[in-house]
């Protein structure tokens, strides 16, 4: 066990709510102060998968699982370059990872990171408390960060920015261009498609999806213009989950508006969706409390099917449920609601009917699970194949049954 596996030394630590609630409990991780807005999420698996997801950037997670941390954390599990929660909130925190494919405890890697966390509150208070008043304002103070007044506390809570209108997708982006190679994950042959994924966020199973079924993924930054997405040639685009406002995408709204324009298949995730949303004209709006969780069940209205989906986000694209409408930006043609939650009614899917494209609120790719919802990136597939041979698109497109 490394050094920084070892427990830390435990200090008095205090979650305090913009409404003036106040938790306390014990250090985990980083001692000092996190700020951020607190949400909760009720997977019962998949921590260190949590942690690492871009889309949780500048949020406080409160973990809804009573235990955290007793299989430690590796580095196969990650799903991105880094811890990206910008706090953490646990209840019983495992004193020791077991666990076969552990290497490090996940205490120690919130430590190495700087990630302010705590422990020994009453997680099921606090989730009942932001789903009656709904995500708010936050902060975890611990160490001498902890020593002022509730009143000093909550004056920081109070002073950070909001998440409405928050513009994040930029700053968890990848840089440069990579591309994941269909033969570096057990596909034998040449590739079948190239497809460019715009990174607004994106986790890294999304481009292992591809690459197992043959598709090479070129994985390019959030500030990406459409000529750069069309130097690759692509078969088709992809956008990515991510953090923040999808009101502040103006960039990624126009470069979308440019990939419908010309044409080439798009599947969008998450923020993608919303993406979608905002181009075809639709408006978007914060939820009360957010989707966040590897248990919310989507019914997919085309086959009558419900699947149990991972989702993490805060905000939903605002387009009627009732049959296809015509799109606000009425060159876009026909649109339609693919999806809905079973939970609020939320829009979870769009499905473009004169165009190729289509996009989920939800995460396909989802590790650790469930994977009721894989079939979409073969959907897409049939999608750039159909595009490739010519094939017309028609109302009922996208509606054939996968396997």
């Amino acid at each position: 066990m490394t050094e920084s596996s070892q427990p830390a030394t435990e200090s008095a630590a205090v979650l305090i709510l913009e409404d003036g609630r106040t938790f306390r409990g014990r250090s985990y991780g980083a001692q000092g102060t996190a700020l951020g807005e607190a949400v909760f999420a009720t997977g019962m698996t998949g921590y260190q998968e949590t942690i690492t997801d871009p889309s949780y950037a500048r949020q406080l997670v409160v973990q809804t699982a009573p235990h955290i941390g007793n299989t430690g954390v590796n580095k196969d599990d990650a799903e991105s370059r880094r811890i990206w929660v910008a706090g953490y909130i646990v209840r019983d925190a495992a004193r020791r990872p077991s666990n076969w494919r552990s290497e490090q405890s996940l205490d120690g890697q919130l430590r190495d990171q700087g990630i302010v966390g705590i422990q020994g509150v009453d997680t099921r208070a606090v989730t009942r408390h932001l789903r009656e008043r709904g995500a708010m304002k936050a902060g975890i103070f611990s160490g001498p960060a902890a020593s002022g007044s509730d009143a000093e506390l909550l004056a920081q809570v109070f002073g950070q920015e909001s998440m409405t209108g928050a513009r994040l997708a930029e700053e968890v982006s990848a840089v440069e261009r990579y591309v994941v190679e269909p033969s570096d994950n057990g596909w034998e042959g040449e590739p079948l498609f190239t497809v460019a994924a715009l990174d607004l966020g994106i986790k890294s199973m999304t481009p292992k999806h591809f690459a197992q079924r043959g598709v090479r993924t070129v994985v390019l930054p959030a500030t990406s213009t459409f000529a750069e997405v069309a130097r690759e040639s692509p078969d088709g685009v992809f956008m990515s989950n991510g953090p923040g406002d999808p009101a502040t995408a103006d960039p990624q709204v126009s470069l979308l508006r440019e990939v419908l324009d010309a044409r080439i298949p798009f599947f969008g995730i998450c923020f993608g969706n919303q993406i979608l949303g905002r181009a075809l004209g639709f408006g978007t709006y914060k939820l009360r409390y957010g989707h966040r969780g590897i248990n919310q069940p989507v019914l997919d209205r085309r086959t009558g099917k419900v699947e149990i989906t991972s989702q993490n986000h805060g905000f939903a694209v605002d387009a009627p449920l009732d049959g296809p409408a015509l799109a606000p930006e009425a060159r876009f043609g026909r649109v339609e609601v693919s999806h809905v939650s079973l939970n609020d009614d939320v829009v979870e899917g769009l499905a473009c009917l004169d165009l190729p494209a289509f996009s989920v609120q939800y995460h396909p790719e989802a590790a650790a699970g469930p994977h009721d919802s894989a079939y979409l990136f073969d959907r897409f597939i049939q999608l750039m194949t159909d595009t490739r041979s010519g094939h017309q698109l028609s109302s009922d497109a996208n509606d054939k049954e996968e396997n």
